[in-house]
C-alpha cells in the first residue's frame, strides 16, 4: 500500500480582506491580452486603468491611517498589453503595449510625482507586444515576445542579445526557469517550447501542450525542470497540466476544469508550489498544491469573490506576513477595487515555522548581461534580508534590500539602472508650490482665453502682467503683481488696441512699455504710466506698420536696447529698431506658418521653427536668407523653439506623427544633421510652452489647459534630459510664465518664481530645492545671473554690427555665507528631556522594540552612506529613513531571520532577569526607565559604558531621527531614554568607584 505524505496546506484558509484594507475607487480596464492586468513588487502594485496606455500606480502597503492614493502614469499611446517589476529592484516596472514599444520606467518610492517620460524605449516591434518577463538571475535581462517573435534584451546596451527562432502563431507566454538557464513559451501554434538562448535560437525540445491553442499560460514551478501550462482541450474545456521537461512526451499530471469562455489566469508560487487558477470574469480563486514528486495536482482550497475577476496578480513572498503564517496573498482586480485575498496555514502565531517558509530567492543579482550570456549560471541569494546588516554601511550590504525599499541608494539594480538611466539632477527633488493667497490677483473677469497658440496668451514683468481680455476693441489689461488681492467687480482700465490681440510683450530694458502685435497686422508700443493703469488708453506711444498679414510673435532683443523681432502670416521676419519707428532687417525664406522664433544668448542669431517641418538660424545682420536648415517635429500642430545650453543647443517642443508631444535637442551649428535627442512626453491637444533658466539649465514646459508642468534639466550631451519633480495642480491654468531671477526667495533656495493664469485669478508659483542648511547661501544652485535688465548696446550699435557681454551679479543675499564654505561639522544640539517625546505605545511600537538593535546598528556615521553620492542633498538627510526600512524588515523569510528573533526574545528575556539580579540602584534605574542596560546599549550601539563614545553615539541618532527633518518622535524617543539609561548607569557606577575608594584597606 502506497503511503502519501500528508500536505502542510490541507487547512490552509483563504481570507478576503475586510472592505477597510480595499483599494477602493480606481478606474480598472482590461484588454484583450495575454496579460493579467496588474502586477505587484513588495511596495507598489501597477494595473491597467480604463484609458488606454494609462496605468494605476498605489503603494502595496498604507502607511499608518492615510489612505493609499491612487496615481495614474501615461505609458503609452496605445494599450498597455503586459507589465513586469524588477525582481531586483522595487520600483523599476517594464510596459509593453499595442503602440508596439517596451518601456521602462523608475517610479518613485512615495509622495513625489510620477515621471512624464520612461528611462529607456525599445522598439518598435513590427507587430504589438504581447509579454514581458525580468530575468530571475541576471539584472537588467529582459524577454519579450511580439507576434511570433521572442527577444532577449540587454537594457543596459538598448540591444537584443538573441532572437529566438520564429513560432509557429502568436505566443502567448515566455517564462524564465527559476536558475535563468532556460526560457520556456507557449504558442497560439498549440506548442510549448524550450530553448536555451544562449546556445542556440531554436527550441530544444518542444510538444503539444494542448488540443485547442487558445488563451496559453505557463510557468516554472520549485523544482527546476518542471512546469504547468493551462489552456483548452477539444471539449473547449480548461485544463491544467505538469510537465517534465527530461520527459517531454507526455504530461506528468493534468486536470480538467470547466468550460468557461473566460481564460485562465495563472499564478504559481515555486518556493511553496502553491497554485492560483483564476478566470477572468469569473467570481472564485482555486487553490491548488502541486506536488511533482507524486505527482498530482491537489485541491486546497477555494475562494469566493464578491465581484468578478478582471485580473489577479501574487504579492512577492517577502512582502508577506510570515509571522502570522500567511503562505501567499492574491491582488484581485476588479472594475473599481483592489482586493488583497490572504492565505493562511492555521498555525500558532508569533512563531516562525521553517517548513512553511524555505529560503526564498533575494533582491540581489547573480550576474549582469555580459556575465550571464558568457554563460554564468549563478543563483541569487536565498539568504534573509537580515543576514546583511553585519555591515551596514558598506554599499554591497546595505544596498540590495535597503535601497530598492526607500527608492534610493546603490545597489547592484540600481548601479545598473544608473549606468542605465544617466546622472540624476541636482534638481530631481524640486517642489513647485502655489504661493499663499494674500499674494494671489483674484476676480479677473472676461479673460481672453483664445488668443492664438504661438502666444503665451499673457506676460509679466517684475512689476506687472498684461493680460488679454474677450471684450471688443483688443482690449488689455494691465495688474500691478505689487498690489494682489481682489480685483473690484467693475470694469478695469485698459489699452484698446483697436484689433483682436495675437502676441504681447514687456520691453526688458523699460519695464513701462508694451509691444502689442495685432490681427490688423499692426504692432503697438504702449506706455505704461509707473503708477499703473488709472484709465483707459486709446493711443499708442508708436505704431509699427509694414506687415501684410496678422503679426505671429513679438520678441525683444536680449542684450541691444530697443529692438523687436516680429513675424507675421505674411511668412517674413521684420526686425525694429524701436527709436527709429521703422523696419531695419526683413528674413525671408519660410513657406509656411512661423511657429516661433527665438534670439539666442548673445543676440547674433534668430532661430525659427515652421509649419513646413524645418527648424533655421539666422544671422539677420548677414543677410535675409537663413544660415541653415535642419529638419523640425514631424507633427504640423504647432511648435516651440528656445536657445539653452549657453546658446550650444535649441530646445524644440512640438509634435510627432502620431500627435504625441516630444521635445526635440539639436546642436545650434549643425541642424542639418537632425536632432541630438528625441523625448517623447505624452498626448494631448496643446503645443507645451518652453520656459528656459539659463542659469540652472532648467526648462519648465507646460500647455494651455494642461494641470502638470514637467521640469527637465538639460545637456549639452548624453543623456541630455534629466527629469526632476513636476508640478502638478488640480484645476487646468490658461498660461504658465517665467519671472525674472531677481523675484526668486533665494533663502528659501527658490529657483524659480512663475505665474499661472486661472480662469479667474493669477497666482504665484515658486519652485525650491529642499536643503538641510538653508542658513547658508547656495551657492550650486545660484550662480552669478545676468543682469537682463540693462541694455549692452544700442538699436544703432548691434546694427552697425556692435557685440556684447552682459554684466552678472551675485545673487547672494546679505549675511549669508556659501554653503560651498560651510564647516562640515553640524551645531551641536541641547538635549531635552525624554518627557517631551514620550508616547504611549501601541502594540505595533512595543514588537518594534524588539528590532531597536538593529536600528543603532544603522547608525555608524564613520562609513559613508548611500546617499553621499546624490548631489544637493545633506549627507544626513536620507539617513532618518533607515531606522524605519529596518522595522518594516520584520516581515522577510529565511531561517536566518527566525534565528535573529529568536535571539530578540532571548535577549529581552534575559534582560528582564537581569534586572532582578543586577544591584538595587541599576535595577531600580532600570525600572524608572522603562530599559535594561543592555536594552540600552543595543540601542546606541556601544559595547562598553564610555561617556565620549555615548554622547557621540546618542547626538548622531537623535539628529537623524529628528521630526523637523522627517523622522518619528517615537524612534527618536527611545535614542532619548537609552542616552538618560546609561548616563545614569554612569553615575551609579561613579558612585559605586567613590564608594570603594573610600572604604578602610584591610
Amino acid at each position: 500500500m502506497s503511503r502519501f505524505k500528508v500536505s502542510k496546506f490541507r487547512h490552509t484558509e483563504a481570507r478576503p480582506s475586510r472592505r477597510e484594507a480595499w483599494i477602493s475607487d480606481i478606474r480598472a480596464g482590461t484588454t484583450a491580452s495575454c496579460g493579467n492586468h496588474i502586477k505587484s513588487s513588495c511596495h507598489l502594485i501597477a494595473f491597467n486603468s480604463d484609458r488606454p496606455g494609462v496605468l494605476g500606480i498605489v503603494p502595496l502597503e498604507s502607511q499608518g491611517e492615510d489612505k493609499r492614493q491612487v496615481t495614474y502614469l501615461g505609458c503609452h499611446s496605445d494599450l498597455v498589453t503586459d507589465l513586469d517589476f524588477s525582481p531586483f529592484d522595487d520600483f523599476l516596472l517594464a510596459t509593453g503595449s499595442a503602440d508596439r514599444t517596451v518601456k521602462l520606467w523608475r517610479l518613485p518610492a512615495s509622495g513625489q510625482a510620477l515621471p512624464s517620460v520612461p528611462g529607456l524605449v525599445l522598439g518598435p516591434e513590427p507587430v504589438q507586444v504581447e509579454v514581458l518577463h525580468f530575468h530571475p538571475t541576471a539584472d537588467g535581462v529582459l524577454a519579450s515576445a511580439a507576434g511570433m517573435a521572442v527577444k532577449v534584451w540587454d537594457v543596459a546596451k538598448h540591444q537584443a542579445l538573441t532572437e529566438l527562432a520564429a513560432h509557429g502563431d502568436l505566443v502567448q507566454a515566455a517564462v524564465w526557469s527559476r536558475d535563468g538557464a532556460l526560457l520556456g513559451t507557449i504558442c497560439k501554434d498549440k506548442q510549448l517550447r524550450i530553448f536555451d538562448p544562449r546556445t542556440k535560437p531554436g527550441a530544444s525540445q518542444s510538444t503539444e501542450a494542448h488540443k485547442n491553442g487558445k488563451d496559453g499560460r505557463l510557468a516554472w514551478t520549485g523544482i527546476q525542470e518542471h512546469l504547468v501550462s493551462t489552456g483548452f482541450n477539444q471539449m473547449r474545456e480548461h485544463e491544467v497540466k505538469v510537465w517534465d521537461t527530461r520527459h517531454f512526451s507526455s504530461a506528468l499530471a493534468s486536470l480538467t476544469l470547466d468550460t468557461s469562455p473566460g481564460s485562465l489566469m495563472l499564478l504559481l508560487d515555486p518556493d511553496s508550489g502553491l497554485l492560483i487558477l483564476a478566470g477572468k470574469g469569473e467570481s472564485r480563486l482555486s487553490c491548488y498544491e502541486v506536488l511533482p514528486q507524486q505527482p498530482a495536482l491537489s485541491p486546497v482550497t477555494q475562494c469566493l469573490l464578491e465581484s468578478v475577476l478582471r485580473g489577479a496578480a501574487l504579492v512577492p513572498r517577502r512582502a508577506l506576513a510570515i509571522m502570522n503564517c500567511e503562505v501567499l496573498r492574491v491582488l484581485q482586480l476588479s472594475n473599481t477595487a483592489i482586493v488583497p485575498v490572504s492565505y493562511h496555514v492555521p498555525r500558532k502565531a508569533v512563531e516562525f515555522h521553517e517548513d512553511l517558509f524555505p529560503d526564498t530567492a533575494g533582491c540581489v543579482p547573480a550576474s549582469d548581461p555580459h556575465a550571464w550570456w558568457a554563460g554564468s549560471n549563478q543563483q541569487e541569494g536565498f539568504s534573509s534580508p537580515l543576514s546583511s546588516l553585519a555591515s551596514p554601511s558598506t554599499p554591497s550590504s546595505l544596498g540590495p534590500s535597503l535601497s530598492s525599499t526607500s527608492g534610493i541608494g546603490t545597489s547592484p539594480s540600481q548601479r545598473s539602472l544608473q549606468s542605465l538611466l544617466g546622472p540624476s539632477s541636482k534638481f530631481r527633488h524640486a517642489q513647485g508650490t502655489v504661493l499663499h493667497r494674500d499674494s494671489h490677483i483674484t476676480n479677473l473677469k472676461g479673460l481672453n482665453l483664445t488668443t492664438p497658440g504661438e502666444s503665451d496668451g499673457f506676460c509679466a514683468n517684475r512689476l506687472r502682467v498684461a493680460v488679454p481680455l474677450l471684450s471688443s476693441g483688443g482690449q488689455v489689461a494691465v495688474l500691478e503683481l505689487q498690489k494682489p488681492g481682489r480685483l473690484p467687480d467693475t470694469a478695469l482700465p485698459t489699452l484698446q488696441n483697436g484689433a483682436a490681440v495675437t502676441d504681447l510683450a514687456w520691453d526688458p530694458f523699460d519695464p513701462y512699455r508694451l509691444a502689442v502685435g495685432g490681427e490688423d497686422a499692426r504692432i503697438r508700443l504702449w506706455r505704461v504710466p509707473p503708477e499703473g493703469l488709472q484709465e483707459v488708453l486709446t493711443t499708442p506711444e508708436a505704431v509699427l506698420t509694414g506687415h501684410t498679414e496678422k503679426i505671429y510673435s513679438l520678441r525683444f532683443h536680449p542684450l541691444a536696447a530697443d529692438l523687436l523681432a516680429s513675424s507675421s502670416y505674411d511668412l517674413t521676419i521684420r526686425i525694429w529698431d524701436l527709436q527709429a519707428r521703422a523696419e531695419q532687417l526683413r528674413l525671408q525664406g519660410h513657406r509656411d506658418q512661423i511657429f516661433s522664433l527665438a534670439w539666442s544668448p548673445s543676440g547674433q542669431h534668430l532661430a525659427t521653427v515652421c509649419k513646413d517641418g524645418y527648424l533655421r538660424v539666422y544671422e539677420p545682420r548677414g543677410g535675409p536668407e537663413p544660415l541653415q536648415e535642419g529638419p523640425g517635429p514631424e507633427g504640423a500642430r504647432g511648435a516651440r523653439v528656445v536657445w539653452v545650453c549657453d546658446g550650444q543647443c535649441l530646445l524644440v517642443s512640438g509634435f510627432d506623427s502620431r500627435s504625441e508631444r516630444q521635445l526635440l535637442l539639436y546642436p545650434a551649428e549643425a541642424l542639418a544633421g537632425g536632432p541630438l535627442a528625441v523625448l517623447g512626453l505624452d498626448v494631448a491637444p496643446s503645443t507645451l510652452l518652453p520656459s528656459y533658466d539659463p542659469d540652472t539649465s532648467l526648462v519648465l514646459l507646460t500647455g494651455k489647459g494642461d494641470t502638470r508642468v514637467f521640469l527637465y534639466e538639460l545637456l549639452p550631451e548624453a543623456p541630455f534630459f534629466l527629469e526632476c519633480n513636476s508640478f502638478t495642480s488640480t484645476d487646468p491654468h490658461k498660461g504658465f510664465i517665467l519671472l525674472p531671477k531677481t523675484e526668486c526667495d533665494v533663502r528659501e533656495v527658490e529657483f524659480a518664481r512663475c505665474l499661472r493664469l486661472r480662469q479667474t485669478s493669477l497666482e504665484p508659483v515658486a519652485f525650491r530645492l529642499p536643503r538641510v542648511r538653508k542658513e547658508f547661501f547656495q551657492d550650486d544652485v545660484f550662480p552669478d545671473t545676468t543682469v537682463s535688465w540693462e541694455p549692452v548696446l544700442s538699436a544703432k550699435a548691434w546694427l552697425g554690427g556692435a557685440n556684447g557681454q552682459p554684466r552678472l551679479i551675485s545673487l547672494q543675499p546679505p549675511g549669508m555665507s556659501p554653503v560651498s564654505q560651510a564647516p562640515r561639522e553640524a551645531p551641536a544640539r541641547r538635549v531635552p528631556s525624554s518627557a517631551i517625546y514620550l508616547e504611549e505605545k501601541s502594540d505595533q511600537q512595543k514588537k518594534e522594540e524588539l528590532l531597536n538593535a538593529m536600528v543603532a546598528k544603522l547608525g555608524n556615521r564613520e562609513d559613508p552612506l548611500p546617499q553621499d553620492s546624490f548631489e544637493g542633498v545633506d549627507e544626513d538627510e536620507w539617513a532618518k529613513y533607515l531606522a524605519q526600512i529596518i522595522v518594516m524588515g520584520v516581515q522577510v523569510v529565511g531561517r536566518a531571520f527566525a534565528r535573529a528573533l529568536r535571539q530578540e526574545f532571548a535577549a529581552s528575556r534575559a534582560a528582564a532577569d537581569a534586572r532582578g539580579r543586577a544591584g538595587h540602584q541599576s535595577a531600580a534605574a532600570s525600572n524608572l526607565s522603562g530599559l535594561s542596560l543592555q536594552e540600552a546599549q543595543q540601542i546606541l550601539n556601544v559595547s562598553k559604558l564610555s561617556p565620549e563614545e555615548i554622547q557621540k553615539n546618542y547626538e548622531h541618532l537623535f539628529k537623524v531621527n529628528d521630526k523637523s527633518v522627517g523622522g518619528s518622535f517615537y524612534l527618536q524617543s527611545k535614542v532619548v531614554r537609552a542616552w538618560e539609561r546609561l548616563q545614569e548607569e554612569l553615575r551609579i557606577q561613579a558612585q559605586e568607584d567613590r564608594e570603594k575608594e573610600q572604604m578602610p584597606k584591610t
